[in-house]
């Protein structure tokens, strides 16, 4: 192989002799030869301006198929999603969530029917982080909530509030006799808000409370729980379990139990880009098998 020539070299011998040692198409002189990428390529020393800026590369796609109350979801979710998402630049990672899994819908009298895994708290939990995504929009302001629902001790206490009669107005609204009035502390002799008005309040106190009300009870909630059906029955190969984990729009065994056994590991050796320091780390635990 060659040996490198210095800039400082080619950019003398530009100045003594020009045209000798510069290709054609370098126009410029040698002191702009790495004022921008295009400059640098068409004199042929990208590798010698270490201060361009480089293209940016593709973030690595990742969609988790999942429901809220499968243990191994919320593992997955809690213990490996949410700390890799945290440790990693944005542009390295996208992250979709789909709360659905192995639910199964009917369409009654016009309206949808959803009969969930783990029972009616799943569906209505479903619904709940379905509704916290559509109103919030920005993944960065939903994800640490469905986080802080899904970390807890148990995701069904965590969006009730302790009532006489369980309605979804109490479930998720705080508004029925025995709550305190939105946004006021809890007398001593008063339950306390369900957890996700706390997680809520900690996350996204900007986020209106009224409106996932209204989702969650109303036709909305139906709607993203379909198109979230929609998604799940559409996946190819068919999901078989969850949490069903997608990369770069692919599932195999293979990436599954990368994914699960080390997914900081699987983003930092498919990303093109330049990596940060905390790619390398060592492997964690693999988490139980899904729910199937």
């Amino acid at each position: 192989m060659a040996p490198t020539v210095p800039l400082p070299v080619l950019a003398l011998v530009a100045l003594v002799a020009p045209g000798l040692g510069v290709t054609p198409g370098c126009d410029r002189p040698a002191h702009l030869w790495c004022s921008s990428p295009e400059i640098a390529a068409a004199c042929q020393v990208e590798s010698r301006c270490p201060s361009l800026p480089h293209p940016a590369a593709a973030p690595v796609q990742l969609s988790l198929y999942y429901e809220s109350l499968c243990p191994a979801c919320r593992q997955f979710l809690v213990l490996k999603l949410f700390p890799t998402w945290l440790l990693l630049p944005s542009e390295m990672l996208n992250v979709t969530l789909v709360p659905y899994g192995n639910a199964q819908e009917r369409n009654v009298s016009g309206k949808w029917d959803f009969q969930c895994q783990h029972g009616p708290e799943e569906c209505l939990g479903n619904m709940i982080e379905a509704c916290l995504m559509h109103e919030a929009m920005n993944f960065s302001i939903y994800f640490p909530l469905i986080f802080c629902l899904e970390s807890g001790s148990s995701v069904t206490k965590n969006l009730e509030a302790v009532c006489p009669t369980p309605h979804l107005s109490c479930l998720w609204g705080c508004t029925c006799p025995s709550c305190p009035p939105q946004g006021h502390p809890s007398p001593p002799d008063h339950p306390v808000c369900p957890l996700s008005w706390q997680c809520l309040q900690v996350y996204a106190p900007e986020l209106d409370r009224g409106r996932i009300s209204n989702c969650v009870q109303g036709d909305m909630g139906l709607d993203l729980m379909h198109q979230n059906a929609q998604l799940t029955e559409a996946l190819d190969p068919p999901h078989q379990y969850v949490p069903w984990i997608v990369i770069n729009g692919k599932h195999t065994d293979e990436l599954q139990a990368e994914a699960e056994d080390s997914l900081l590991g699987l983003v930092c050796r498919l990303y093109q880009g330049e990596k940060p320091e905390v790619c390398g780390g060592s492997k964690a635990p693999k988490l139980p098998s899904g729910c199937r």
